[in-house]
């Protein structure tokens, strides 16, 4: 039977799940049928589609491993299932990271404006700078993904059926891997926190400015950029948030597994893939445009 706090944590994982996929599902939806009708799609779009199948699959894992600390825990002690569990939870935080980034790069291209010669350099080829940011990622994934099996293979001994562990040489092993696993998510988190701020600050500037020359605070157009510094404020919170616990957890994982801190830092890493899609959906036109056919359809019934 369950513990009341398995009840709890589970019903809670399974409630963010829900409506992160529903989120989610509904970004990719609406792009694909874009991509479908019109015969093509902007970069920005394309980006938001690869984001919201990723977080998809992230939130898979991420209920899995909910299931995997409840009742399931024993499970998890198996060296095949943590192999394979640890490499999917890799796979889906690389790619919904270095999306993330991608997608921030390319707005803070596309919308911040600075007279700063590096940076018009760079808008100038900002399609390029964006896909050899996504290319680039690649590669770290390959290396993140030779560091876990380095990782396995130092942490057990396979002889015949048993699995045997050297604590010590284990021990340094470990650290010196997490070590270097966490700074290839620290490099993505950078640059997504720096394009955001550098965005966050050119659409302060800009607000300040037309509200200087038209005298109206209730300007449309300083309304719409103060909407969008209120969006990326928002995403700039919920990164952060994602990034401390997502760090912990890596770190605590193997210590603590059932313990009630990291259960806690499960259900805060499931709000970045879950806040964010809806973040998203406010923030652009054409999904917010879909959100309200869905809404006059569903109330004509």
């Amino acid at each position: 039977m369950f513990m009341g706090l398995d009840e709890v944590f589970l019903i809670l994982s399974i409630v963010e799940f829900l409506v992160g996929i529903l989120g989610n599902v509904f970004i990719g939806t609406v792009n694909c049928y874009e991509w479908v009708k019109n015969h093509k799609i902007s970069l920005a779009d394309f980006i938001l589609t690869c984001l919201a199948l990723s977080r998809i699959m992230q939130l898979v894992v991420y209920l899995f491993q909910s299931f995997l600390m409840g009742p399931g825990a024993h499970i998890y002690l198996t060296y095949k299932l943590g192999r394979l569990f640890s490499l999917l939870w890799r796979v889906a935080i690389h790619l919904t990271t270095w999306l993330a980034t991608c997608l921030s790069i390319f707005y803070l291209l596309k919308i911040a404006q600075f007279s700063h010669s590096f940076f018009l350099w760079l808008k100038w080829r900002m399609n390029r700078v964006v896909l050899m940011t996504l290319v680039s990622s690649l590669a770290i994934l390959i290396f993140d993904l030779l560091l876990l099996e380095r990782l396995f293979i130092s942490d057990y001994i396979l002889d015949g059926s048993n699995l045997t562990s050297h604590p010590t040489e284990r021990k340094t092993s470990q650290v010196n891997t997490l070590i270097i696993l966490s700074m290839t998510y620290f490099i993505p988190f950078l640059l997504s926190l720096t394009s955001l701020v550098l965005l966050f600050l050119s659409l302060v500037r800009h607000t300040r400015n037309l509200q200087r020359n038209s005298m109206a605070s209730r300007d449309s157009s300083t309304e719409a950029h103060k909407r969008a510094m209120k969006i990326l404020l928002s995403f700039l919170l919920l990164s952060v948030v994602h990034f401390i616990s997502t760090q912990l957890a890596i770190w605590l994982f193997s210590v603590l597994w059932r313990d009630m801190f990291v259960r806690f830092l499960v259900l805060v890493m499931y709000v970045l893939p879950t806040g964010h899609s809806f973040i998203l959906i406010l923030g652009n036109k054409k999904l917010g445009q879909a959100v309200l056919k869905v809404y006059g359809i569903l109330k004509a019934y």
